[in-house]
């Protein structure tokens, strides 16, 4: 198989998620994913990206960041770079189906504070593709430029589903509710906080980020994909406790989403903070049977 060449394509607007959301599901069904799969070279680019402070408000507000502040929260350039991802991930040349795929985790590096009034330059591109033992996982990464500096970049894996051949070792096993734990820790968290989730929070987080998956907004729609119900969004969820949590100006964030959130419910958040306040691990649990929804862990960014 040749391997194209990586090109740059630079973008004049945000791109339009409904038509790329509409376009991605009516090309899910051709799609037969696999790990060793072509996928797009293509590096996105839009320059000159400025936020709606309206927006990032009414953000701010669903996931519990203070407002008024001219500086971007933690996870908000994933929802700038959302619909440049979706550009990709849309597009006939993405070997996974966009139907049905299932964001797995997250890594944020922040290197400085982010004004929000600041114009930034936005990098979107597929890093690779890797097997799982529960299908192919796509890696895909976001930059934000100030000038000539990453100032942001994360690295997010998104999952298809299907039929491998790939054994899991004893550490990929999945566990019980009771076992499922980040890596180094089995015991819950100190709780910190009880959230009551209202049954519209995927309707509101939808409005603020673009987000409009149906898997998210009514419980007749998230039938159709499985789910007994409407389903929290994993970037709120991880919002959410970072919110709670706090984070340095400078800050390396990790998160892994390890099972849905149905909406309305109670979840129980986590937390334990590293030697001095700053960094440490948090997670979000179901408030009566302990079910691990989201692990993570946040801490200072250390320039090389």
């Amino acid at each position: 198989m040749t391997t194209a060449a990586p090109t740059t394509s630079t973008l004049t607007r945000v791109p339009a998620l409904a038509p790329l959301l509409a376009r991605g599901a009516l090309l899910s069904p051709l799609k037969r994913p696999r790990p060793d799969a072509d996928f797009p070279r293509t590096r996105l680019v839009l320059p000159g990206l400025r936020v709606d402070l309206a927006r990032l408000a009414a953000y701010e507000r669903v996931c519990g960041f203070p407002t008024g502040a001219d500086a971007l929260p933690v996870t908000y350039p994933h929802v700038l770079g959302f619909p440049v991802a979706m550009r990709l991930m849309s597009g006939r040349d993405f070997p996974l189906p966009l139907l049905g795929l299932v964001h797995t985790s997250i890594g944020i590096t922040r290197r400085t504070a982010m004004p929000a009034t600041a114009a930034y330059e936005l990098t979107v591109y597929v890093e690779g593709l890797a097997p799982h033992r529960r299908g192919t996982e796509a890696s895909v990464v976001t930059e934000l430029r100030a000038g000539a500096d990453v100032v942001w970049e994360s690295r997010s894996t998104y999952l298809a589903r299907h039929r491998t051949t790939t054994r899991p070792s004893a550490e990929e096993t999945p566990a019980g509710p009771a076992e499922a734990t980040p890596a180094g820790h089995r015991e819950p968290l100190p709780a910190r906080a009880e959230w009551r989730l209202a049954g519209d929070t995927g309707r509101r987080y939808g409005a603020a980020s673009g987000d409009r998956n149906p898997i998210h907004l009514h419980p007749l729609t998230a039938r159709l994909f499985g789910f007994p119900r409407a389903i929290a969004h994993g970037m709120w969820t991880v919002a959410r406790c970072l919110a709670e949590h706090g984070t340095p100006d400078a800050a390396v964030v990790r998160a892994e989403f390890r099972a849905p959130v149905l909406l309305p419910g109670t979840v129980t958040y986590g937390a334990e903070h590293g030697e001095g306040g700053e960094g440490g691990r948090f997670e979000l649990r179901g408030a009566r049977d302990g079910r691990l929804h989201l692990s993570g862990e946040a801490g200072p960014y250390l320039a090389a």
